[in-house]
């Protein structure tokens, strides 16, 4: 089955939206992130950077419009909602709205959300606290 069989121009696009990095390496999760979204092709999303990195939001949304994409949500991949949230996102959403033609709303960012907050939690407790699967797979010494 073609992935972009459950695409259809009426769903909605999704723009993750990161701060960036001079460093190539720091996008790596980023990539992996929008793999997972787009894995089971329901959902026409792209990557955009507020600093150093490309493609902008300007230009993520101008390549979803180009795939026939009308509105869009950006999710902030940010954990609190500082500056770039606040000050910065609004003006480049603006300016992509006006740029592609697509609707654009803007998400919470991330840290926003209880259950990434949990999911964070989970993570942290459980590379403090060893599990009793860890445990009990320890070899005994010998």
């Amino acid at each position: 089955m073609n992935k972009n069989n459950n695409l259809r121009s009426d769903n909605p696009g999704l723009i993750l939206f990161a701060h960036g990095s001079r460093n190539p390496a720091w996008r790596k999760p980023f990539d992996r992130l929008l793999k997972d979204v787009t894995k089971r092709g329901e959902i026409q999303a792209v990557l955009a950077f507020g600093e150093f990195m490309s493609p902008g939001l300007v230009e993520a949304a101008q390549s979803l419009a180009a795939k026939g994409v009308k509105k869009a949500v950006v999710v902030p991949l940010f954990l609190g909602g500082g500056l770039h949230v606040r000050g910065d996102l609004p003006k480049l959403a603006a300016e992509a709205r006006m740029a592609s033609g697509i609707t654009l709303r803007v998400a919470k960012a991330i840290g926003d959300d209880g259950g990434v907050l949990r999911a964070i939690a989970d993570y942290s407790r459980a590379v403090t606290v060893p599990t009793r699967r860890s445990t009990s797979a320890r070899r005994k010494p010998s």
